[in-house]
């Protein structure tokens, strides 16, 4: 914009008549910035602006005054502009910043302005989950945590739960940037990593623990599946390693794995119940209750980073 904004002084008004008097003398830019700041000192106008209104008296432009604007955008916050952006974020929480500036008539800046500082908001993208849970299974799972934390005080039963669970174990993982991590100073250039990708070769691992470690590991054989006939032999291979290494807990242990299909088959279910062993309940959809994906699987996993394996 050539003009100024409102407020200016008489000396910067001034100053624009003297640019005008310039080209017509015809002195170059250069010449008119050094004949004002000669003139007005500190109330002189920037070089910028005396290079834009040169060029248009330059072109033929005789006012001096503000260019008239229908609809100017507004320069200052008030309490209407605040309350006209949060009902309109209220209605279209995906709108940017440039459409809320065009609908609104407000500056872009502006509009920056009240909803980071004044609003105290910003764009956060949505978190993705397995799934999203309905009112019932959130319900579900409240209950049957609340169950599992008075049972535990009541008798210790975390204690004497074993856990199991599957992950894929691949012939070669490459290390990622955790693992990767390099001490340098501030002067030092970062260092740089190509993607690689997992080998394709890849065997599924069944573990089970407790608090005092592994209980129970094997590798399923290739080509074979996972299912509720295979897991029921898994199962018993499992009684039987307590036997051996937790004889304390022969009569006294308590079994915890997810819902997977295989899990909750009739045929494992079943044997579970002609074995004796009774299962902590685990609410539909809830990974975040599978203690060996955040404290077993992660740890074996980063030790097998950028090592090739026979499996």
């Amino acid at each position: 914009m050539l003009g100024f904004c409102s407020g200016e002084n008489a000396a910067l008004v001034g100053a624009t008549l003297s640019i005008k008097f310039c080209v017509k003398l015809n002195k170059t830019c250069a010449e008119t910035i050094g004949l004002l700041m000669e003139a007005y000192g500190d109330q002189s106008l920037s070089s910028a602006q005396v290079k834009r209104w040169h060029k248009s008296f330059k072109e033929g432009r005789e006012d001096v005054e503000d260019e008239q604007r229908s609809g100017r955008p507004s320069t200052t916050q008030t309490d209407e502009d605040v309350n006209r952006v949060r009902e309109f974020l209220n209605i279209d929480r995906r709108a940017s910043l440039r459409e809320i500036s065009e609908e609104l008539n407000l500056t872009y800046y502006h509009v920056r302005e009240i909803v980071t500082t004044k609003l105290e908001m910003r764009k956060v993208c949505a978190k993705l989950v397995p799934k999203v849970l309905t009112d019932e299974q959130k319900r579900l799972r409240v209950e049957k945590s609340r169950d599992v934390l008075e049972s535990d005080e009541q008798d210790s039963t975390l204690d004497n739960t074993i856990t199991g669970d599957e992950t894929w174990c691949f012939e070669y993982d490459p290390e990622g940037k955790r693992e990767s991590a390099e001490w340098h100073t501030s002067q030092s250039p970062r260092p740089k990593k190509a993607r690689m990708s997992k080998s394709k070769v890849k065997t599924m691992l069944i573990i089970f623990f407790d608090t005092r470690g592994i209980v129970h590991k094997e590798f399923v054989p290739p080509g074979s599946t996972v299912n509720a006939a295979f897991y029921r032999e898994v199962l018993l291979r499992l009684k039987n390693r307590v036997v051996r290494v937790r004889p304390d807990l022969v009569n006294n242990w308590t079994l915890h794995h997810d819902n997977a299909p295989a899990h909750t088959a009739f045929l494992c279910t079943s044997a579970l119940a002609k074995m004796g062993i009774p299962v902590l309940p685990h609410p539909s959809y809830s990974p975040d209750l599978s203690s060996p994906d955040f404290l077993l699987f992660p740890r074996v996993k980063r030790k097998l980073k950028r090592r090739s394996k026979t499996l």
